[in-house]
């Protein structure tokens, strides 16, 4: 992705500190672009549960890069793998609901455990969490790449005219190391010289549609409109909405999707509607134990203030946070809801586009099932 001409990933390891990795602060936008440094593990961990880091893909990445820094804090002793189980047990509790978390983080501890010596246990950790993050960016060029015809079929139909998607929350660079899942087919259509126009969820209560999606869209120069949460099911109505696509947090490997709170109500208007709905969803985030995803996905429950309180720029064009709830009303904030796979258009991986159903993902990946399910 490029700012200001200027080429980023948000995470990557400082090339002058090698105890430093580097993060875009994502609570810092759309009103500054601020490049963080991350110096410890208990830092990322930070940096992943105030969603200074978010995103599937992302936290995954970050994750890697937590146990690479807990090696470097590690004691050079017996104590050594004792403080990265412990350093494990706490990324893995850092947030619950995307499960590339956990897989990234036993990645890098396994890693670890092959070598003997501590110089190489850290270089590994190096090496595994650098590796998950490449193969971020490389699988989600790939997802562009597959999800491309979608896009392109309906331009042709319609002679030529912009392609009207509508998304839900923030699935494109900025959640992942880079590309994304959702954007990264719009990316590529555009690239292609395709029209598109993208309808942009605000995605209460963070509003990363809003802060997020619309900042990088503008970024790639992306047509795009912003429109309130409540609104997208007009749009369908209208005819105005051609597919949905969204990412995703967590998928079953029976094609149950987890996403931003506020993805089943788009999916229950799409096919009332008739309009496809798409996930652009990474393997990495395919859940290959859980059957029903709408009853055992966790959703992670976070602070009412994200409800309470919005922040936007003053008069004075600086950034403010404000209440809008009352102080004596209780508030509820579930981050994620799950859509049942039946309401799942297709899913787009790495590997291709397959049907929302364990069938249809098993044509994939069929190693992970003769694997684990």
């Amino acid at each position: 992705m490029q700012v200001n001409g200027k080429h980023y990933r948000t995470i990557w390891p400082d090339n002058k500190n090698q105890g430093v990795v580097n993060i875009i602060d994502q609570t810092k936008l759309p009103y500054d672009f601020v490049i963080k440094q991350i110096s410890s593990y208990h830092e990322m961990i930070n940096a992943i549960k105030d969603m200074e880091v978010r995103g599937a893909g992302l936290i995954g990445a970050a994750a890697g890069f937590g146990i690479y820094l807990a090696s470097l804090e590690a004691p050079e002793n017996k104590g050594f793998d004792s403080f990265i189980t412990k350093a494990a047990i706490e990324l893995k509790n850092s947030r619950p609901t995307a499960i590339n978390l956990e897989w990234a983080v036993d990645i890098v501890v396994k890693a670890i455990e092959k070598e003997n010596s501590v110089d190489a246990k850290r270089k590994s950790a190096f090496q595994a969490a650098i590796k998950i993050a490449d193969d971020d960016s490389e699988i989600g060029k790939q997802i562009g790449i597959n999800g491309l015809p979608l896009i392109q079929k309906i331009s042709e139909e319609k002679k030529g005219e912009a392609v009207n998607i509508l998304t839900h929350c923030n699935a494109g660079w900025l959640a992942f190391v880079d590309y994304g899942s959702a954007l990264s087919p719009i990316y590529a259509a555009h690239e292609k010289g395709i029209k598109v126009h993208v309808w942009v969820d605000e995605t209460r209560p963070r509003n990363q549609g809003a802060f997020l999606t619309s900042w990088e869209l503008s970024k790639a120069g992306v047509p795009h409109t912003v429109i309130s949460d409540n609104e997208g099911g007009l749009l369908m109505q209208r005819k105005m909405v051609d597919l949905v696509v969204v990412g995703s947090d967590r998928t079953t490997h029976t094609g149950d999707v987890a996403n931003k709170i506020g993805t089943y109500l788009k999916a229950l208007a799409a096919i009332d509607n008739n309009i496809p709905f798409y996930a652009a969803v990474y393997s990495s985030s395919i859940d290959w134990v859980i059957t029903d995803g709408v009853s055992d996905i966790p959703i992670e429950q976070r602070s009412s203030d994200e409800v309470r309180y919005i922040t936007g720029l003053n008069s004075k064009g600086i950034p403010e946070k404000v209440e809008i709830v009352p102080a004596e009303s209780p508030v509820s904030n579930y981050a994620f809801d799950v859509t049942p796979a039946r309401l799942v258009t297709a899913i787009i991986t790495e590997r291709g586009i397959c049907k929302a159903s364990k069938e249809g993902i098993a044509e994939l990946f069929p190693e992970k099932f003769s694997e684990n399910v």
